[in-house]
This record gives structure tokens, C-alpha cells and sequence, in this order.
């Protein structure tokens, strides 16, 4: 058993964890590709435990309460985006969300309120307006303080770039041809990561919708270089939920 604290830094709603930050470091602990679902509200600035079950899966408790559950997993996308880093910029400025209508602004990923160097600032727009499936694309260049003991970017962090995105392209309505605003929270994510970026160096990120199953709505993600290497993969499962819950106002 070890123990892993959430520094409110890493927070996505105001008062718990980013869901992709929080994934990946579960995800640590286990060799090569996982999943992870996530139980309940992650809380900042809690002492939790990360304990190994018999079954060989994790658990990430706040003291009798189940927090995530992450497994060995094999991620294979059935389809693979990338963009090129002028597309991809491109894609910036056309950000689903602008700053003053964000649902989370002081989101560690996605958070237009955060400042450079301390949220990771990737703000996620469509490649094109006109596609039958939309194409997120972001740009990110990690910040020295996002690290490991190795000097390359910590793999936690390349979950959380995998997440936000994600989650703005679930709200893609396929019958409007639009995206909608509807309140979200990560319930699982599945990673697969090939190499880690070193802080500085320029990666785009693409996320797209695959299929919606009531109140779940699912999309993939991707990670590249800048010259075209692929870094990460991801698969995500997203709830909708009430406004208030997303908060963490009611459960």
C-alpha cells in the first residue's frame, strides 16, 4: 500500500481531482497499459491509499471508500487522428468553450483562468467545422515543472492531456451537426503511453466522439510530436450529469 495525496492544483471542478490526472496516477502501478474507473469525487489535499487487491487490480481508497479501480488493459483505437502543428493551432482558436462561458475555469487541463507553467492550458477546437465526424486539435508544450526523476514529462501528465479534450468532443451531437454544453464527468479512461515528450517540446493532441449509450458518451484521444511520432493513446467514458453535480454540489 502507498499513499497518494491530490494537491489541489490538480483539481478539474472546484473541489476534487482532475479525472485524468487522478487515472493516471492509479495507473502508475500498473505495468503497460490501463484502466482505471473512477468510483467517486476524488478530494484534494486527502490522504489516499493506493492498495494492490487480490485480483490483481487497484484501489485508490479514501479510508473505507472506494475513490477508482484501475486494471491491466489493452487499448487499441479503432481509428487514429493526428493534425499538424499549424493545423492544430488553427484549431485553437476555434475552442468549443470561450474563457468566459468555461463550466470549469480553474480546470488543470482545460482552464482558462489558469496561468502558463501552472495549468497545462490545452484548449481544444475542430480541425473542420464541416466534418462528418469531428476532430478536436490542441497544441501543448509541457512545462519544465511537469517532470519525473528521469527528466521526461511525468505519465500522469499525458493522461491529463488526454482527458479534457475527450471530454469537449462526447458533447458532439451528431443529429444537430453541433456541440452541446451538456455538464460532464470522466467515469473511465484506458491509456496506452509509448514514449514521454520532454518539457518544452511541442506535442498536438486529437480527441473524436465514438458512440453515445444513454447517459454514457465515449471518445478517443491521441498524442503526437511534433514530427508526427505518436506518443499516447487513450479511450474514455464520460457520464452526463446535473450542472450542480459536475460542481460536486450533490452526489
Amino acid at each position: 500500500m502507498t499513499q497518494i495525496i491530490i494537491d489541489k492544483r490538480f483539481c478539474g471542478p472546484p473541489n476534487s481531482g482532475n479525472g485524468g490526472y487522478v487515472c493516471g496516477r492509479l495507473a502508475r502501478h500498473i505495468p503497460g497499459a490501463a484502466e482505471v474507473t473512477l468510483r467517486a469525487p476524488p478530494p484534494l489535499d486527502t490522504p489516499l491509499d493506493a492498495v494492490a487487491t487480490n485480483d490483481g487490480t487497484w484501489e485508490l481508497r479514501d479510508g473505507d471508500k472506494v475513490v477508482a479501480t484501475g486494471r491491466p488493459a489493452s487499448v487499441e483505437l479503432a481509428r487514429l487522428e493526428t493534425a499538424s502543428l499549424e493545423k492544430a493551432r488553427a484549431a485553437e482558436l476555434l475552442a468549443l468553450v470561450q474563457p468566459h462561458e468555461h463550466p470549469l475555469p480553474n480546470c488543470f487541463v482545460c482552464g482558462p483562468a489558469r496561468a502558463k507553467g501552472d495549468g497545462l492550458r490545452i484548449f481544444a477546437g475542430p480541425l473542420s467545422r464541416h466534418a462528418q465526424i469531428p476532430v478536436l486539435a490542441a497544441t501543448w508544450a509541457p512545462d519544465s515543472n511537469l517532470a519525473a526523476e528521469d527528466g521526461l514529462v511525468a505519465p500522469e501528465f499525458l493522461w491529463s492531456a488526454l482527458d479534457c479534450p475527450t471530454g469537449f468532443a462526447c458533447n458532439y451531437d451528431q443529429q444537430s451537426g453541433g456541440f452541446e454544453k451538456t455538464p460532464l464527468l470522466l467515469g473511465r479512461m484506458s491509456a496506452h503511453i509509448d514514449a514521454r515528450p520532454r518539457p518544452g517540446d511541442r506535442c498536438i493532441i486529437t480527441a473524436w466522439p465514438t458512440a453515445r449509450d444513454g447517459r454514457k458518451r465515449m471518445a478517443d484521444a491521441a498524442v503526437h510530436d511534433g514530427a508526427g511520432k505518436l506518443l499516447a493513446v487513450a479511450r474514455t467514458t464520460w457520464i452526463a450529469v446535473e450542472r450542480e453535480v459536475q460542481l460536486g454540489r450533490l452526489s
